[in-house]
């Protein structure tokens, strides 16, 4: 079967609440010509009746919706990933704004790449360790005081941004000769293999930082620009370095 290109972001929702809300972010991104929409670990299941009254005419969203019981699941076609966050994080990541993130976006899948964006749930927004999962974060210029969005609005205000891009942007041709970028399901792989070796090394020590520890070593993962040929050659890497030692 022949997989098309995207033609926009995939925007997730990562562990919605209520479906009152999915719906109203559904009637958001069609709004704006947004129709791959991704549910993570829906709290109240899938399908939502609540999603689909409040969806109204932009049921079709939902009925294309990919559902996925976790972030890596859902992420795993994508090469290029976006975290939407008003908190200051003690991650290291670049930072973009709506309309920056969305010119990104646009040229990365102009070349063929797959992009995301990642909504948090509405009590408390993405936790740290689905942030290290991204890229890249996109921070909302809003008020401190009250910086909270509603997951609709936000997925509004991004969607926006979206369209706005549209015939503005310019393909980058032959941003990456010769290879292909790693898939974030490479990327989660990659990572696995890593943090395994490393606990077998005792690498992950005192045990009450091991979980921060972690974290910030996918945050890493997440931020390299890697392509499918450099991760081989890091799992080889760690192989044989394995083998020699354990060789003696």
């Amino acid at each position: 079967m022949t997989v098309l290109p995207p033609t926009a972001p995939s925007f997730v929702l990562v562990r919605p609440q209520m479906g009152e809300n999915i719906g109203a972010a559904a009637r958001a991104m069609l709004n704006f010509g947004l129709d791959h929409m991704r549910v993570v670990a829906p709290r109240d299941g899938w399908p939502n009746p609540a999603a689909v009254a409040m969806a109204s005419g932009a049921g079709r969203v939902l009925d294309h919706a990919l559902v996925s019981p976790d972030l890596p699941t859902s992420l795993g076609d994508c090469s290029f990933v976006f975290a939407t966050t008003a908190r200051d994080r003690d991650l290291a990541k670049p930072v973009y704004t709506p309309e920056a993130a969305m010119q990104l976006a646009a040229q990365k899948i102009a070349n063929g790449e797959r992009v995301a964006v990642l909504f948090g749930p509405e009590r408390a927004g993405l936790e740290n360790d689905d942030i290290a999962r991204a890229n890249a974060i996109i921070s909302v210029p809003v008020n401190p005081q009250f910086a909270s969005l509603n997951l609709a609005q936000c997925v509004l205000l991004i969607g926006y941004e979206w369209m706005r891009q549209q015939g503005e942007h310019t393909p980058v041709v032959h941003e990456l000769a010769g290879g292909e970028w790693a898939q974030n399901a490479e990327i989660e792989h990659l990572a696995k293999h890593y943090e395994e070796r490393l606990d077998e090394a005792g690498f992950f020590y005192p045990d009450h930082k091991a979980a921060s520890m972690k974290t910030n070593l996918r945050n890493m993962w997440s931020r390299l620009p890697l392509t499918r040929a450099d991760v081989q050659i890091l799992h080889g890497t760690l192989r044989q370095m394995v083998r020699w030692k354990e060789r003696g």
